[in-house]
């Protein structure tokens, strides 16, 4: 039996490329990983599949006190499935809902936190989610924002963009280890090292590259277009559509930009986000 390993991030900020890297280098894979089976190795937090056990209806039909009672257990249970850490993705802020932590921290050895500038992220999440630039900003900054249930998966608490980053990133650990998206694609060999550091891991500098190379987001979105990805939302034409930084600098209006901006100032500052004469 192993701890979690939470991979945690809000939602468009670089979680699945962080999970295509690794297993890609956990399974030393001379050719790209198969997006679509990112799931064998690493398992998503909100999938109702572990719920089922212990539920006589679908967890669309669950109450949320009781879905949320359920949680602690059912993250418990991801443990006896893998003899060392198990790597769980999750979008959930790191609190508590209807009283209960979204986090079983009483079996979690660590985690990795993949941080991106919100102006950015809203731009992704236009596509995600299938709403405008208003919708997408407003969202972001929606402190109670919670996803609803489906038969597939329970809700994720995101919270705001802010209090999300606050939650997971305000108290220094070293079991967390916080990473910034533009970071990852500046420099993915210096910071992509220092994801294998923290986990422990000594892989060779070929198979480190290799790893690199084979969940790039060229390899991605080549995977994406030939065989599809079933992550990929119903509102959205693809998942992986474009993987680059400050766009928002040609598609957010001096109004929207000063309106992020207004919301997160605090957390965007701490992380170098803030752009200059805002």
């Amino acid at each position: 039996m192993g701890n979690i390993i939470w991979l945690t991030s809000y939602p468009k900020s670089g979680n699945t490329w962080m999970r295509s890297f690794l297993h890609n280098l956990l399974r030393n894979a001379q050719k790209p990983a198969d997006i679509n089976e990112l799931d064998h190795f690493c398992v998503g937090e909100s999938s109702s599949g572990q719920y089922a056990k212990y539920l006589s209806v679908s967890v669309d039909k669950v109450p949320h006190e009781d879905l949320a009672k359920l949680r602690p257990r059912v993250q418990e249970d991801y443990t006896h499935y893998f003899p060392d850490s198990v790597f769980v993705k999750t979008h959930n802020f790191l609190g508590e809902w209807h009283g209960v932590p979204l986090h079983n921290m009483d079996v979690t050895a660590g985690a990795i936190y993949v941080l991106r500038n919100p102006l950015d992220i809203v731009l992704s999440m236009t596509h995600h989610y299938g709403e405008g630039l208003d919708g997408a900003i407003a969202r972001m900054a929606n402190a109670g924002a919670l996803t609803a249930a489906g038969a597939d998966h329970v809700p994720e608490f995101h919270s705001s963009w802010s209090r999300h980053v606050e939650s997971w990133t305000a108290r220094p650990n070293p079991q967390l280890l916080v990473v910034r998206y533009e970071d990852l694609t500046a420099k993915p060999r210096k910071f992509f090292k220092q994801v294998t550091n923290f986990l422990g891991l000594k892989p060779s500098k070929e198979r480190l590259e290799r790893s690199i190379r084979n969940s790039s987001f060229k390899a991605l979105k080549r995977q994406e277009e030939k065989s599809g990805f079933k992550e990929k939302s119903e509102f959205a034409t693809s998942f992986f559509r474009e993987g680059k930084t400050e766009q928002w600098r040609t598609q957010l209006t001096d109004a929207q930009i000063h309106q992020i901006v207004d919301a997160h100032r605090e957390q965007m500052e701490r992380f170098g986000y803030v752009p200059e004469g805002y």
